[in-house]
């Protein structure tokens, strides 16, 4: 269990870290790794959940406010939209 832990935490830091833009490569890799070991199997299926919207979508919720249909009010959003760089 700890080792399949430990893949997705790996997997997602990679997933955050090359998204296509390196504006969203900065703020999900930060993000990402500012928080990925204090997240329990929950908030870390919520995490992958969340990386596998766009970019725009995802940029949108963080500097405009626009919330698309798409992201769930969960606990990573609420955490994701409270981090700053």
């Amino acid at each position: 269990m700890n080792n399949e832990l430990e893949i997705l935490k790996k997997r997602l830091i990679y997933r955050a870290g090359y998204r296509g833009t390196k504006e969203m490569d900065i703020l999900l890799s930060t993000f990402v790794n500012k928080n990925i070991n204090s997240f329990d199997k929950n908030l870390l299926n919520e995490l992958e959940s969340f990386l596998n919207f766009d970019d725009e979508v995802i940029l949108n919720f963080y500097h405009y406010n626009i919330v698309e249909k798409k992201i769930d009010k969960n606990e990573i959003s609420k955490i994701f939209k409270e981090f700053k760089i």
